[in-house]
């Protein structure tokens, strides 16, 4: 021991002015030397520990409060075997009972070639650790976003690549107005809503304008059509899943429910839900989290729920093949949007909108329908809605060679009775038909054939052609 200290003597100006904190042991593990860096970080002071093992007063447990046996200790290893040892993943105690995190160097100290003790330099890495830390946190932040914004960008683009969709919500009609003011109402606040109305009626666009009038407009509006899964893509599409959950995952993937975090999540055809997809959306609906398909990270998210539906979904309730609870959960504020029968004043104003779109989209300069097309427009009783209005407009358009708009397909009238109605709305998309395959020549598929006209899949088009016994005249 007297070997130590007249070693260390013999450095002690240079040990008590370094900033580390320095520790002399001799063979026992008894401290014989601390320095007053030593001091000030653990709080020990020099004449409480000189004589007596330091390991019991600050090096006694791990951070988890585990024993940390003095026979396992790295420092009295080195008074042992000789070795240097460098460790940067253990804690100090400080005298008030707190904790910092210590990076030590144990060195064995020798005489005359033998082993007379060890020294042990630490400096207290608390700060470099949280700053360590903190970066990490952040790049796992910025990876996250970036993953977030990568898959927002792939959505958006996927919307966009929709085919043209809307005119925007016009019309001046009373039912319509009425519409409107429950959209601008419901728009201030987070309630659910569930939009009402037949196809082809512009419920999307309505979802669409509710979240642009809310607080989330600045955050995504996400879209999930029920109808186009299947049961188990639509779980992994609403909720996500992990790399190899199922043949074909070879990558993580966020769902529509983490994507439109902060934002809305609009889920159109509610109603062609199957009960077992109605149970899942219920649970998730009711507690906002979930888990990807393949993992149990449980994910928490706070969104808004806009759902729409063609269906009656109260007599599906009644038949048992809609959740009565689910409903009730998504009816908290239903707004019904007229059909285009309903509101047949509105259709001058649409025409314009819609023939202004029109203009952009085919490089036309129609300025104005006639009074005999539109006259004609307006005793059609509309069974597509807008959407159909759209689609003959865009067709009229395209044959069009005057900057007034003369509709050469033959509208027929409302009918009295039901019956009539339906064969007068097969006769009539017969006719229209077949007015698009004369003008394109009989081609069906491709950029300029009859089947992108009409906007439908090609496979669709021939279906409805030998449905509707139209044939090529050779």
């Amino acid at each position: 021991m007297n070997d130590l200290k007249d070693l260390l003597a013999n450095s002690d100006l240079l040990l008590n002015a370094v900033a580390e904190g320095i520790y002399g042991f001799d063979l026992e593990g008894n401290a014989v030397f601390i320095n007053p860096a030593a001091e000030r970080m653990t709080g020990w002071q020099n004449n409480e520990l000189l004589g007596k093992k330091i390991h019991q007063y600050h090096h006694h447990s791990h951070a988890d409060g585990r024993c940390y046996p003095a026979d396992e200790c790295h420092i009295y290893a080195t008074v042992k075997d000789g070795k240097t040892r460098h460790v940067d993943n253990e804690v100090f105690w400080r005298k008030d009972g707190s904790r910092f995190d210590v990076e030590y160097t144990s060195t064995a100290v020798y005489h005359q070639g033998e082993i007379v003790g060890a020294v042990a330099l630490f400096r207290d890495i608390s700060q470099q650790k949280q700053t360590d830390l903190d970066l990490r946190n952040a790049l796992s932040e910025i990876r996250q976003l970036s993953e977030k914004l990568l898959a927002e960008n792939v959505y958006l683009q996927s919307e966009l690549s929709e085919s043209w969709a809307g005119s925007g919500l016009v019309g001046q009609s009373a039912i319509y107005q009425s519409m409107l003011s429950q959209i601008e109402l419901v728009s201030k606040t987070d309630s659910t809503v569930l939009i009402l109305g037949e196809n082809g009626t512009g419920k999307e666009l309505v979802a669409r304008n509710i979240h642009q009038l809310s607080q989330r407009k600045n955050a995504p509006l996400v879209k999930v059509n029920c109808a186009a899964f299947s049961e188990n893509l639509l779980e992994s599409e609403l909720f996500g899943h992990e790399k190899g959950s199922f043949t074909g995952a070879n990558e993580r993937r966020k769902g529509r429910f983490e994507l439109a975090d902060k934002g809305t999540l609009f889920l159109d055809e509610i109603g062609e839900l199957s009960l077992a997809a109605q149970s899942k959306l219920l649970r998730v609906l009711q507690e906002q989290e979930f888990e990807r398909v393949g993992g149990n990270q449980t994910i928490k998210v706070n969104i808004r729920i806009i759902a729409a539906t063609n269906r009656d979904l109260r007599a599906m309730v009644e038949k048992g093949t809609f959740r009565m609870d689910l409903f009730y959960r998504l009816n908290v504020f239903p707004i019904a949007v007229p059909a285009l029968r309903e509101r047949l004043e509105d259709i001058p104003l649409l025409c314009i909108n819609i023939l202004g779109h029109l203009n952009k989209k085919l490089g036309k300069q129609i300025k104005s329908i006639n009074q005999q097309s539109l006259a004609a427009l307006m005793k059609y009783d509309w069974p597509g809605n807008i959407r159909e209005l759209q689609n003959i407009l865009e067709r009229e358009v395209i044959l069009s060679h005057s900057n007034t708009l003369k509709l050469q397909q033959k509208l027929v009238p409302n009918q009295v009775t039901q019956s009539h109605s339906l064969a007068s709305l097969a006769e009539a998309e017969k006719d229209h038909i077949l007015q698009v395959l004369k003008h394109c020549h009989w081609v069906i598929g491709g950029e300029q054939g009859a089947a992108k006209i009409l906007a439908l899949p090609a496979s669709t088009l021939r279906s409805r052609m030998q449905k509707l016994g139209i044939k090529r005249q050779r």
